[in-house]
Protein backbone atom coordinates (compact mmCIF):
# COMPACT_ATOMS: atom_id res chain seq x y z
CA UNK A 1 0.00 0.00 0.00
CA UNK A 2 2.83 2.42 0.91
CA UNK A 3 4.59 1.74 -2.39
CA UNK A 4 1.37 2.35 -4.28
CA UNK A 5 0.81 5.71 -2.57
CA UNK A 6 4.40 6.76 -3.29
CA UNK A 7 3.96 5.91 -6.97
CA UNK A 8 0.81 7.97 -7.13
CA UNK A 9 2.58 10.94 -5.47
CA UNK A 10 5.44 10.76 -8.00
CA UNK A 11 2.97 10.72 -10.85
CA UNK A 12 1.27 13.82 -9.50
CA UNK A 13 4.64 15.63 -9.15
CA UNK A 14 5.69 14.73 -12.69
CA UNK A 15 2.32 15.78 -13.98
CA UNK A 16 2.60 19.12 -12.18
CA UNK A 17 6.07 19.79 -13.56
CA UNK A 18 4.96 18.85 -17.04
CA UNK A 19 1.97 21.18 -16.72
CA UNK A 20 4.16 24.14 -15.79
CA UNK A 21 6.60 23.51 -18.62
CA UNK A 22 3.66 23.24 -20.97
CA UNK A 23 2.37 26.56 -19.61
CA UNK A 24 5.70 28.22 -20.48
CA UNK A 25 5.51 26.96 -24.06
CA UNK A 26 1.86 27.93 -24.31
CA UNK A 27 2.60 31.43 -22.97
CA UNK A 28 5.25 31.89 -25.63
CA UNK A 29 2.89 30.73 -28.37
CA UNK A 30 0.13 33.06 -27.19
CA UNK A 31 2.51 36.02 -27.23
CA UNK A 32 3.85 35.47 -30.74
CA UNK A 33 0.71 34.31 -32.53
CA UNK A 34 -0.99 36.19 -35.35
CA UNK A 35 -3.45 37.49 -32.79
CA UNK A 36 -1.30 37.64 -29.67
CA UNK A 37 -3.03 37.35 -26.31
CA UNK A 38 -0.59 39.14 -24.04
CA UNK A 39 -2.91 39.10 -21.04
CA UNK A 40 -3.30 35.32 -21.01
CA UNK A 41 0.38 34.81 -21.79
CA UNK A 42 1.31 36.93 -18.77
CA UNK A 43 -1.08 35.02 -16.56
CA UNK A 44 0.42 31.68 -17.60
CA UNK A 45 4.05 32.75 -17.17
CA UNK A 46 3.33 34.32 -13.80
CA UNK A 47 2.65 30.90 -12.30
CA UNK A 48 5.74 29.38 -13.88
CA UNK A 49 7.95 32.11 -12.44
CA UNK A 50 7.11 31.00 -8.91
CA UNK A 51 6.61 27.27 -9.38
CA UNK A 52 9.55 25.25 -7.94
CA UNK A 53 9.69 23.10 -11.08
CA UNK A 54 10.13 25.96 -13.55
CA UNK A 55 11.38 29.02 -11.67
CA UNK A 56 15.00 27.85 -12.00
CA UNK A 57 14.69 27.25 -15.74
CA UNK A 58 16.25 29.91 -17.98
CA UNK A 59 13.47 29.43 -20.51
CA UNK A 60 10.82 30.55 -18.04
CA UNK A 61 12.51 33.90 -17.55
CA UNK A 62 13.36 34.26 -21.21
CA UNK A 63 9.71 33.72 -22.14
CA UNK A 64 8.61 36.25 -19.51
CA UNK A 65 10.87 38.84 -21.14
CA UNK A 66 9.81 37.70 -24.61
CA UNK A 67 6.14 38.32 -23.75
CA UNK A 68 6.91 41.89 -22.67
CA UNK A 69 8.96 42.43 -25.81
CA UNK A 70 6.03 41.25 -27.92
CA UNK A 71 3.72 43.70 -26.19
CA UNK A 72 6.23 46.48 -26.79
CA UNK A 73 6.71 45.48 -30.43
CA UNK A 74 2.96 45.35 -31.07
CA UNK A 75 2.51 48.92 -29.85
CA UNK A 76 5.67 50.07 -31.59
CA UNK A 77 4.40 48.65 -34.90
CA UNK A 78 1.28 50.79 -34.57
CA UNK A 79 3.50 53.84 -34.29
CA UNK A 80 5.47 52.84 -37.39
CA UNK A 81 2.19 52.40 -39.30
CA UNK A 82 1.07 55.90 -38.38
CA UNK A 83 -1.40 54.68 -35.78
CA UNK A 84 -1.60 55.89 -32.19
CA UNK A 85 0.10 53.48 -29.81
CA UNK A 86 -0.73 53.07 -26.16
CA UNK A 87 2.50 54.63 -24.89
CA UNK A 88 1.89 53.66 -21.27
CA UNK A 89 1.47 50.02 -22.31
CA UNK A 90 4.35 50.20 -24.78
CA UNK A 91 6.90 51.61 -22.39
CA UNK A 92 5.45 49.72 -19.44
CA UNK A 93 6.29 46.48 -21.28
CA UNK A 94 9.73 47.63 -22.43
CA UNK A 95 10.90 48.44 -18.90
CA UNK A 96 10.08 44.86 -17.81
CA UNK A 97 12.17 43.09 -20.45
CA UNK A 98 15.65 43.61 -19.01
CA UNK A 99 15.04 42.26 -15.46
CA UNK A 100 13.61 39.03 -16.92
CA UNK A 101 16.48 38.68 -19.39
CA UNK A 102 19.08 39.27 -16.69
CA UNK A 103 17.68 36.37 -14.69
CA UNK A 104 17.44 34.22 -17.82
CA UNK A 105 21.09 35.00 -18.61
CA UNK A 106 22.17 34.07 -15.09
CA UNK A 107 20.40 30.68 -15.29
CA UNK A 108 21.53 30.11 -18.87
CA UNK A 109 25.15 30.23 -17.69
CA UNK A 110 24.74 27.33 -15.26
CA UNK A 111 26.25 23.95 -16.24
CA UNK A 112 23.85 21.22 -17.36
CA UNK A 113 23.63 17.72 -15.90
CA UNK A 114 26.85 16.85 -17.75
CA UNK A 115 28.66 19.83 -16.24
CA UNK A 116 28.77 21.80 -19.48
CA UNK A 117 27.56 25.35 -20.08
CA UNK A 118 25.40 25.47 -23.20
CA UNK A 119 23.47 28.74 -23.37
CA UNK A 120 20.18 28.46 -25.22
CA UNK A 121 18.76 31.97 -25.20
CA UNK A 122 21.65 34.44 -25.25
CA UNK A 123 21.56 34.94 -29.02
CA UNK A 124 17.84 35.74 -28.98
CA UNK A 125 18.18 38.04 -26.00
CA UNK A 126 21.05 39.94 -27.58
CA UNK A 127 19.02 40.42 -30.75
CA UNK A 128 16.05 41.79 -28.82
CA UNK A 129 18.15 44.11 -26.62
CA UNK A 130 20.09 45.44 -29.61
CA UNK A 131 16.87 46.18 -31.48
CA UNK A 132 15.15 47.81 -28.52
CA UNK A 133 18.10 49.73 -27.12
CA UNK A 134 17.34 53.12 -28.75
CA UNK A 135 13.75 52.99 -27.50
CA UNK A 136 14.92 53.25 -23.89
CA UNK A 137 15.95 56.80 -24.78
CA UNK A 138 12.45 57.46 -26.11
CA UNK A 139 10.91 56.00 -22.97
CA UNK A 140 13.09 58.14 -20.73
CA UNK A 141 12.26 61.25 -22.74
CA UNK A 142 8.53 60.42 -22.63
CA UNK A 143 8.43 60.13 -18.85
CA UNK A 144 10.78 63.09 -18.40
CA UNK A 145 8.35 65.24 -20.39
CA UNK A 146 5.42 64.18 -18.19
CA UNK A 147 7.65 64.80 -15.13
CA UNK A 148 7.62 61.23 -13.91
CA UNK A 149 11.32 61.45 -13.11
CA UNK A 150 11.51 58.07 -11.39
CA UNK A 151 10.40 56.24 -14.55
CA UNK A 152 12.53 58.52 -16.71
CA UNK A 153 15.55 57.65 -14.60
CA UNK A 154 14.73 53.92 -14.79
CA UNK A 155 14.66 54.01 -18.61
CA UNK A 156 17.90 55.93 -18.91
CA UNK A 157 19.50 53.67 -16.32
CA UNK A 158 18.41 50.51 -18.17
CA UNK A 159 19.87 51.91 -21.38
CA UNK A 160 23.21 52.22 -19.58
CA UNK A 161 22.86 48.80 -17.93
CA UNK A 162 22.31 47.10 -21.28
CA UNK A 163 25.43 48.73 -22.69
CA UNK A 164 27.43 47.32 -19.76
CA UNK A 165 26.03 43.76 -19.72
CA UNK A 166 28.71 41.07 -20.18
CA UNK A 167 26.61 39.34 -22.83
CA UNK A 168 26.42 42.58 -24.85
CA UNK A 169 30.19 43.01 -25.13
CA UNK A 170 31.05 43.78 -28.73
CA UNK A 171 27.41 44.37 -29.64
CA UNK A 172 26.11 47.66 -31.14
CA UNK A 173 24.30 48.42 -27.88
CA UNK A 174 27.60 48.40 -25.98
CA UNK A 175 29.09 51.30 -27.95
CA UNK A 176 30.34 54.26 -25.87
CA UNK A 177 29.11 56.76 -28.42
CA UNK A 178 27.47 60.16 -28.17
CA UNK A 179 24.13 58.53 -27.34
CA UNK A 180 25.68 56.79 -24.36
CA UNK A 181 27.11 60.04 -23.00
CA UNK A 182 23.85 61.91 -23.61
CA UNK A 183 21.81 59.24 -21.82
CA UNK A 184 24.25 59.18 -18.92
CA UNK A 185 23.85 62.94 -18.65
CA UNK A 186 20.04 62.75 -18.65
CA UNK A 187 20.07 59.87 -16.17
CA UNK A 188 22.13 62.09 -13.90
CA UNK A 189 19.75 65.04 -14.32
CA UNK A 190 16.73 62.81 -13.67
CA UNK A 191 18.41 61.43 -10.54
CA UNK A 192 18.52 64.95 -9.05
CA UNK A 193 14.70 65.02 -9.20
CA UNK A 194 14.22 61.86 -7.14
CA UNK A 195 14.67 63.48 -3.74
CA UNK A 196 17.44 60.99 -3.04
CA UNK A 197 20.78 62.83 -3.05
CA UNK A 198 22.65 59.68 -2.01
CA UNK A 199 21.65 58.01 -5.28
CA UNK A 200 22.09 61.21 -7.26
CA UNK A 201 25.72 61.73 -6.25
CA UNK A 202 26.65 58.22 -7.43
CA UNK A 203 25.00 58.76 -10.83
CA UNK A 204 26.42 62.27 -11.19
CA UNK A 205 29.93 61.16 -10.24
CA UNK A 206 29.86 58.48 -12.95
CA UNK A 207 28.47 60.87 -15.55
CA UNK A 208 31.05 63.56 -14.76
CA UNK A 209 33.85 61.13 -15.64
CA UNK A 210 32.66 60.99 -19.26
CA UNK A 211 33.66 64.58 -19.99
CA UNK A 212 30.23 65.46 -21.41
CA UNK A 213 28.61 68.68 -20.10
CA UNK A 214 31.11 68.59 -17.26
CA UNK A 215 30.34 72.10 -16.07
CA UNK A 216 26.64 71.41 -15.51
CA UNK A 217 27.26 68.02 -13.91
CA UNK A 218 29.77 69.37 -11.39
CA UNK A 219 27.35 72.12 -10.40
CA UNK A 220 24.55 69.59 -9.93
CA UNK A 221 26.95 67.39 -7.97
CA UNK A 222 27.88 70.27 -5.67
CA UNK A 223 24.20 70.95 -4.93
CA UNK A 224 23.52 67.28 -4.11
CA UNK A 225 26.47 67.14 -1.71
CA UNK A 226 25.20 70.39 -0.21
CA UNK A 227 21.89 68.63 0.55
CA UNK A 228 23.86 65.84 2.20
CA UNK A 229 25.84 68.47 4.16
CA UNK A 230 29.00 66.71 3.00
CA UNK A 231 31.49 69.58 3.20
CA UNK A 232 34.49 67.43 2.32
CA UNK A 233 32.99 66.36 -1.00
CA UNK A 234 31.61 69.84 -1.65
CA UNK A 235 35.14 71.23 -1.48
CA UNK A 236 36.51 68.37 -3.60
CA UNK A 237 33.88 68.90 -6.30
CA UNK A 238 34.48 72.65 -6.37
CA UNK A 239 38.21 72.11 -6.80
CA UNK A 240 37.66 69.45 -9.48
CA UNK A 241 35.19 71.70 -11.27
CA UNK A 242 37.56 74.63 -11.16
CA UNK A 243 40.34 72.48 -12.63
CA UNK A 244 38.04 71.13 -15.36
CA UNK A 245 36.36 74.46 -16.24
CA UNK A 246 38.74 77.21 -15.06
CA UNK A 247 36.80 79.96 -16.84
CA UNK A 248 33.65 79.26 -14.75
CA UNK A 249 33.50 81.46 -11.63
CA UNK A 250 30.88 79.28 -9.89
CA UNK A 251 33.46 76.95 -8.37
CA UNK A 252 35.90 79.48 -6.99
CA UNK A 253 33.21 81.76 -5.58
CA UNK A 254 31.45 78.88 -3.82
CA UNK A 255 34.76 77.55 -2.56
CA UNK A 256 35.52 80.96 -1.10
CA UNK A 257 32.08 81.09 0.56
CA UNK A 258 32.67 77.67 2.10
CA UNK A 259 36.06 78.69 3.39
CA UNK A 260 34.63 81.89 4.85
CA UNK A 261 31.75 80.03 6.54
CA UNK A 262 34.23 77.61 8.07
CA UNK A 263 36.41 80.43 9.34
CA UNK A 264 39.24 79.50 6.98
CA UNK A 265 40.13 83.12 6.28
CA UNK A 266 43.69 82.53 5.13
CA UNK A 267 42.53 79.84 2.67
CA UNK A 268 39.73 82.15 1.47
CA UNK A 269 42.22 84.99 0.88
CA UNK A 270 44.46 82.62 -1.10
CA UNK A 271 41.48 81.50 -3.20
CA UNK A 272 40.48 85.12 -3.78
CA UNK A 273 44.00 86.06 -4.85
CA UNK A 274 43.84 83.22 -7.38
CA UNK A 275 40.44 84.40 -8.57
CA UNK A 276 41.62 88.01 -8.91
CA UNK A 277 44.66 86.89 -10.89
CA UNK A 278 42.28 85.06 -13.20
CA UNK A 279 39.75 87.90 -13.42
CA UNK A 280 41.38 91.18 -12.32
CA UNK A 281 38.46 93.33 -13.52
CA UNK A 282 35.91 91.63 -11.26
CA UNK A 283 34.83 94.18 -8.65
CA UNK A 284 32.94 91.57 -6.66
CA UNK A 285 36.13 89.66 -5.88
CA UNK A 286 37.77 92.73 -4.35
CA UNK A 287 34.63 93.46 -2.36
CA UNK A 288 34.57 89.92 -0.91
CA UNK A 289 38.29 90.16 -0.13
CA UNK A 290 37.65 93.44 1.66
CA UNK A 291 34.95 91.85 3.82
CA UNK A 292 37.32 89.05 4.85
CA UNK A 293 40.03 91.52 5.83
CA UNK A 294 37.41 93.54 7.71
CA UNK A 295 36.45 90.41 9.66
CA UNK A 296 40.13 89.89 10.44
CA UNK A 297 40.29 93.48 11.79
CA UNK A 298 42.78 94.43 9.06
CA UNK A 299 40.97 97.65 8.15
CA UNK A 300 43.76 99.00 6.00
CA UNK A 301 43.62 96.07 3.58
CA UNK A 302 39.83 96.03 3.77
CA UNK A 303 39.76 99.69 2.71
CA UNK A 304 42.21 99.03 -0.13
CA UNK A 305 40.06 96.24 -1.53
CA UNK A 306 36.80 98.19 -1.25
CA UNK A 307 38.44 101.14 -2.96
CA UNK A 308 39.66 98.88 -5.76
CA UNK A 309 36.16 97.48 -6.20
CA UNK A 310 34.79 101.03 -6.55
CA UNK A 311 37.56 101.97 -8.93
CA UNK A 312 36.35 99.16 -11.19
CA UNK A 313 32.64 99.86 -10.59
CA UNK A 314 31.84 103.26 -9.02
CA UNK A 315 28.15 102.39 -8.67
CA UNK A 316 28.74 99.08 -6.86
CA UNK A 317 26.46 99.66 -3.85
CA UNK A 318 27.79 96.74 -1.81
CA UNK A 319 31.31 98.14 -1.98
CA UNK A 320 30.02 101.67 -1.25
CA UNK A 321 28.18 100.40 1.81
CA UNK A 322 31.12 98.28 2.95
CA UNK A 323 33.64 101.09 2.66
CA UNK A 324 31.26 103.48 4.41
CA UNK A 325 30.87 100.95 7.22
CA UNK A 326 34.66 100.70 7.66
CA UNK A 327 34.88 104.42 8.32
CA UNK A 328 31.65 104.57 10.32
CA UNK A 329 32.61 101.78 12.72
CA UNK A 330 36.03 103.32 13.27
CA UNK A 331 34.34 106.66 13.91
CA UNK A 332 31.99 105.13 16.49
CA UNK A 333 34.94 103.48 18.24
CA UNK A 334 36.92 106.73 18.20
CA UNK A 335 33.96 108.63 19.65
CA UNK A 336 33.60 105.99 22.33
CA UNK A 337 37.28 106.37 23.22
CA UNK A 338 36.84 110.16 23.38
CA UNK A 339 33.94 109.80 25.81
CA UNK A 340 36.18 107.80 28.14
CA UNK A 341 38.84 110.55 28.29
CA UNK A 342 38.77 113.13 31.13
CA UNK A 343 41.48 115.39 29.75
CA UNK A 344 39.72 118.17 27.75
CA UNK A 345 42.48 118.56 25.19
CA UNK A 346 42.74 114.84 24.52
CA UNK A 347 38.94 114.67 24.37
CA UNK A 348 38.91 117.34 21.65
CA UNK A 349 41.57 115.48 19.66
CA UNK A 350 39.70 112.17 19.87
CA UNK A 351 36.41 113.83 18.98
CA UNK A 352 37.98 115.54 15.98
CA UNK A 353 39.38 112.18 14.87
CA UNK A 354 35.92 110.62 15.15
CA UNK A 355 34.30 113.46 13.21
CA UNK A 356 36.83 113.12 10.41
CA UNK A 357 35.98 109.42 10.09
CA UNK A 358 32.23 110.23 10.10
CA UNK A 359 32.87 112.71 7.27
CA UNK A 360 34.77 110.05 5.31
CA UNK A 361 31.86 107.64 5.70
CA UNK A 362 29.21 110.20 4.72
CA UNK A 363 29.51 110.30 0.88
CA UNK A 364 29.49 106.52 0.57
CA UNK A 365 26.27 106.06 2.52
CA UNK A 366 24.67 109.01 0.73
CA UNK A 367 25.38 107.30 -2.61
CA UNK A 368 23.92 104.05 -1.32
CA UNK A 369 20.83 105.88 -0.04
CA UNK A 370 20.42 107.65 -3.36
CA UNK A 371 20.62 104.32 -5.23
CA UNK A 372 18.35 102.51 -2.76
CA UNK A 373 16.30 104.84 -0.53
CA UNK A 374 14.90 101.92 1.48
CA UNK A 375 18.24 100.37 2.41
CA UNK A 376 18.07 100.21 6.20
CA UNK A 377 21.81 100.05 6.92
CA UNK A 378 22.49 103.23 4.97
CA UNK A 379 19.61 105.07 6.69
CA UNK A 380 20.78 104.08 10.18
CA UNK A 381 24.37 105.06 9.38
CA UNK A 382 23.35 108.42 7.90
CA UNK A 383 21.23 109.25 10.92
CA UNK A 384 24.22 108.55 13.18
CA UNK A 385 26.57 110.57 10.97
CA UNK A 386 24.21 113.56 10.80
CA UNK A 387 23.86 113.49 14.58
CA UNK A 388 27.58 113.33 15.26
CA UNK A 389 28.36 116.04 12.70
CA UNK A 390 25.64 118.30 14.13
CA UNK A 391 23.77 118.33 10.81
CA UNK A 392 20.39 119.00 12.46
CA UNK A 393 18.26 119.46 9.34
CA UNK A 394 19.58 116.28 7.73
CA UNK A 395 19.17 114.40 10.99
CA UNK A 396 15.51 115.47 11.33
CA UNK A 397 14.85 114.58 7.71
CA UNK A 398 16.28 111.08 8.19
CA UNK A 399 14.37 110.64 11.43
CA UNK A 400 11.17 111.47 9.57
CA UNK A 401 11.99 109.00 6.78
CA UNK A 402 12.61 106.27 9.29
CA UNK A 403 9.31 107.03 11.02
CA UNK A 404 10.88 108.02 14.34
Amino acid sequence: MKRLLLTVALCVAVSSAFAQKKAVNQAQSLAKGEKPNIGEARALIKGALTDPETKEDAKTWFVAGFIEDQQFSNECTKQLLGQTPDEEAMYGALIEVLPYFEKAYELDQLPNEKGKVKPRFIKDMKGILNANHPYYINGGAYFFDVRDYKKAYDFFDQYLQIANLPMMAGEPAAARDSNYMTVQYYAAIASTQLGDPQTAVVVLENAAKEGYKTNELYQYLFEEYRQLEDTTNMIRVLKDGQAAVPEESFYLLNLINLQINQGQNEEAIASLDAAIAQDPQNAQLYDVSGRIYEGMQDFEKAEQNFQKALELDPSYTDALSNLGRIYYNQAVNAQGDANMVSDPKLYQEKTAEAKELFRKALPYFEKVHQADPEQKEAMVALRGIYYNLNMSDKFDEMEAKMGN
